[in-house]
């Protein structure tokens, strides 16, 4: 698991808009959503909470890498690579319970693990 540089740490500060994640079943099809409700765990971990999951979950759960990807104010992209961890409880699971908003249910924290980050065709880490 790689450290987000401090460049994509000030990009994830100004982010604009929702998020997408994306992950793929069994079968290799792929799956991506739009999520508003995110946050940062630690210097490594970007977290989407789980409100109303389906096939997502089902991904996740069975072992899939997964991407994110976000833009800035300013349009500037960027795309996470990683590993994904589903908490339902924990440090994690906890921190999601403080900023997702108490209308969702908050099932779980779906936390990629960042192992490099893109912008464009450049790794920035």
């Amino acid at each position: 698991m790689a450290s987000l540089s401090s460049e994509v740490l000030q990009a994830w500060a100004d982010r604009d808009g929702p998020v997408i994640l994306a992950t793929v079943d069994a079968d290799g099809t792929p799956n991506i959503i739009y999520a508003t409700c995110v946050g940062l765990f630690g210097d490594n971990r970007l977290v989407v909470a789980d409100n109303y999951f389906d096939k997502t979950r089902r991904n996740i759960q069975r072992g899939c890498r997964g991407a994110l990807l976000f833009r800035t104010k300013a349009g500037k992209a960027y795309q996470a690579k990683g590993t994904l961890e589903y908490h339902t409880q924990g440090e994690v699971f906890d921190d999601m319970k403080t900023w997702n908003p108490a209308k969702h249910p908050g099932h779980a924290a779906a936390a990629l693990c960042v192992e490099c980050v893109y912008s464009g065709a450049q790794k920035t880490c």
